[in-house]
């Protein structure tokens, strides 16, 4: 794993408090602090469950049709008439929108099926496929593909196209470009889209029953990571495999993590994958980490302590067992993302509960980054508003956290309530994007290739004010995740290797030379993120897409 800190954070640090230091010696706390929240948009009409980010810059949120009415009108006068709606059968409302992040605007979508606590991915042609959901919705399969903000495309849906309900259902790409569709409640299996023929199948996972904690479940929306070698990792409840989907195997089985505290829904953690060092002809090292959850049998006793441990298990070593950490707040329905840095943000959650209506109590509302070199955990300065259950987060291409949703009531509720149905969206700004780092910040300029191959060269120029060494730079692409529910599907950093970097001393601009992945099973077929980070500061992402 390569570390993100260096002098130079340091350095911005110093410069930060020097400038804050008052005449009278005091330091000025306002000028102290280096991240911040901003409110793009008081309401968005809908409570943003669902977010995923395109490669054409839009954000897709949805949150489920069963709400009642949302606060954003289809276009058009449109209505949607469903007969098995359980809340308003003849709907002028919509469900879903589009967001512009440049323009900060957003336009309403047209889903009819109901998407409540449902999973997508994102095809290698950069169409979203969205699954499953509850009522009409529980086998349906939707697709949206992307446009401009100004033209019309909306979902495409086919209502009975999965084999079994896919209620809480985690998916993952594939290197084939295939998406696998792993468990929902009651759904001890697993099937492929698309399928192979007209008729859906599924395939058993008997993991995913010995996992369940009875009426308590504790295993829905495994988290599922997909591995170099092209087996998946799966952890559901307290326990966690290495499965062959081709076979149908389980090939390895972990130790337990450590304490007995489930960590999926409803006790609902968060995992990610730490990204992979591409950068060498080794073994990739491969590390996962679990944080937060509820303790088991929380769903039934009211509002218990959340769980403030983090697990890590590298899974490259010859014996792995887990390494246990203590984060400083307690946390569950917390979202973990991957910044650029390779730093990892936890935000939203609360402190006492689970999942669930008005199961929560004390929402966290300060952000956490955990720094894996170091295995520091810093609290953040700047609070946010509550975000409890049914809220996202998702890492946009400028280096900000897109945060919103949170509606803890069976319907839309604002008023009488202690967490009143929230329909904003905010944007959380890292130190790294502090302007006085802005002089060792990298700027894009250019990618050579709009497609990457495995293994083949590529450049990309960039502009910086303050090259410092080459040491010091390195290039990243992130694949853009599907979050709900304390999980971001399909999140995915990989570390590409430099082989050069050269000055144009005419543009004074420069010039870096790396290689693509080495396969698709390290970066599976699709549309990325590419980052440059030199020093610890990140630029902002050019997008790419790998075939």
């Amino acid at each position: 794993m390569i570390n993100s800190k260096n002098t130079f954070i340091v350095a911005t640090t110093i410069l930060c408090l020097s400038m804050a230091i008052l005449s009278e010696g005091q330091a000025n706390p306002f000028l102290l602090q280096l991240d911040r929240w901003e409110m793009l948009l008081p309401s968005i009409g809908i409570s943003a469950m669902h977010m995923q980010l395109l490669h054409n810059g839009m954000v897709i949120m949805f949150d489920r049709t069963d709400f009642g009415t949302s606060n954003v009108s289809l276009p058009g006068g449109i209505c949607r008439y469903d007969p098995t709606d359980t809340a308003e059968k003849f709907d002028c409302s919509a469900h879903s929108v589009l967001y512009d992040v440049v323009s900060n605007t957003y336009r309403p979508l047209n889903v009819q099926t109901d998407t409540w606590c449902s999973s997508g991915a994102v095809l290698p042609n950069g169409t979203l496929v969205q699954t499953g959901g509850y009522n009409d919705g529980e086998r349906a399969a939707r697709m949206f593909s992307p446009c401009g903000y100004s033209e019309t495309c909306d979902w495409i849906e086919f209502p009975q196209y999965l084999s079994q309900r896919r209620w809480y259902a985690t998916n993952q790409i594939l290197p084939d470009g295939r998406i696998i569709v792993v468990g929902g409640r009651r759904q001890f299996n697993y099937e492929l889209f698309p399928r192979h023929d007209s008729r859906s199948r599924s395939s058993r996972l008997e993991f995913l029953r010995e996992t369940s904690d009875g009426s308590n479940e504790n295993n829905l929306y495994p988290f599922i990571h997909l591995l170099p070698d092209g087996n998946l990792f799966v952890f559901a409840n307290t326990r966690s495999i290495v499965f062959d989907y081709k076979k149908n195997r389980i090939v390895k089985e972990f130790p337990e993590i450590p304490g007995g505290d489930p960590r999926n829904y409803p006790s609902s953690g968060s995992s990610i994958l730490f990204p992979l060092d591409d950068t060498n002809d080794a073994n990739v090292e491969v590390e996962i980490m679990v944080c937060g959850g509820s303790p088991k049998g929380g769903f039934s006793r009211g509002f218990t302590r959340a769980t403030s441990t983090c697990g890590r298990l590298k899974l490259s070593d010859q014996s792995p067992s887990w390494e246990m950490e203590t984060m400083p707040l307690p946390r569950v329905m917390g979202d973990m993302l991957l910044l650029p840095t390779g730093d990892v943000i936890i935000v939203n959650g609360a402190g006492a509960g689970t999942a669930g209506w008005e199961k929560a109590r004390d929402p966290i509302i300060q952000p956490v980054i955990y720094q894996p070199f170091d295995h520091l955990f810093t609290v953040m300065s700047t609070p946010s508003r509550p975000r409890m259950y049914h809220s996202s987060a998702i890492l946009l291409p400028d280096g900000r956290v897109l945060v919103g949703g949170s509606n803890p009531h069976v319907y839309y509720n604002f008023t009488n309530v202690e967490y009143p149905t929230d329909l904003s969206l905010e944007a959380y700004s890292p130190p790294y994007l502090f302007f006085t780092s802005d002089p060792i910040r990298p700027k894009i300029l250019l990618t050579s290739d709009k497609v990457l191959s495995y293994k083949r060269l590529f450049n990309v120029d960039f502009s910086i004010a303050q090259f410092l060494t080459v040491d010091l730079l390195s290039v990243r692409i992130v694949a853009p995740s599907f979050t709900t529910h304390s999980f971001a599907m399909n999140q995915r950093m990989v570390i590409l290797k430099l082989l050069s970097v050269t000055r144009d001393q005419l543009t004074n601009s420069y010039r870096v030379s790396a290689l693509g992945p080495s396969t698709a099973e390290i970066a599976p077929p699709g549309y990325y993120m590419i980052f440059l980070v030199h020093a610890g500061i990140p630029s902002s992402a050019a997008w790419v897409q790998i075939e």
